[in-house]
């Protein structure tokens, strides 16, 4: 397999994956401004939608959309627990958690990558999103991830865009249950040997 990712984006998510179940994966890098991968090619060539995270199987299909990738991976190894099994109402459970984290904390936290979006749009994104803060702190200030009491795909999602946080000069301290939750995940073996992978030019 063939995970095409970019540096800080939501493709770190799948790598984590990647990594926690100990499948046999190659990294292609993209060039997220330019869309150029490091030997030249267009990256629209393996996924016109031109954002990463694209994973390409070894029979030559790609999927893309990180939520969609990381439960693929994780049904590639059930045993692992990285996901509930399909069809069950945890997995209900796990695809409600990865929908709140795509289109609240994700897509809410996007608009504020945009430096030409005047600052009074951005702090009407920053409170909405802080709300989304809100209810994740109830959460995880009464348990250890998202889903309870075991690390899943959702965490590996969360903990990605969560990260996003210090490109915004967002502290997290007034959520303290959120800090605790991204020391607690970064400091998973498969997830620093992610960054770590990642971090290298």
């Amino acid at each position: 397999m063939k995970l095409y990712y970019a540096p800080y984006t939501c493709s770190l998510s799948p790598h984590i994956v990647l990594r926690e179940l100990g499948l046999p994966f190659e990294l292609v890098r993209v060039d997220n401004k330019t869309k150029q991968m490091a030997d030249g090619r267009d990256f629209r060539t393996i996924n016109p939608k031109g954002y990463v995270a694209a994973l390409e199987l070894d029979d030559g299909q790609v999927l893309t959309e990180g939520p969609a990738i990381v439960q693929y991976l994780a049904d590639l190894r059930p045993e692992s627990g990285l996901a509930p099994r399909a069809g069950s109402w945890e997995r209900v459970r796990l695809q409600e958690w990865l929908n709140f984290v795509t289109s609240e904390i994700h897509a809410g936290s996007a608009p504020l990558f945009n430096a030409a979006l005047p600052g009074e749009a951005k702090s009407f994104f920053r409170k909405k999103l802080f709300k989304r803060f809100d209810f994740l702190q109830q959460t995880l200030d009464r348990q250890d991830y998202l889903t309870g009491t075991a690390f899943t795909v959702a965490d590996a999602y969360l903990f990605t865009v969560l990260g996003w946080c210090k490109f915004f000069a967002i502290d997290l301290g007034p959520w303290p249950a959120l800090p605790a939750y991204v020391q607690r995940i970064g400091a998973r073996p498969a997830v620093r040997a992610a960054l770590r992978a990642e971090s290298q030019p």
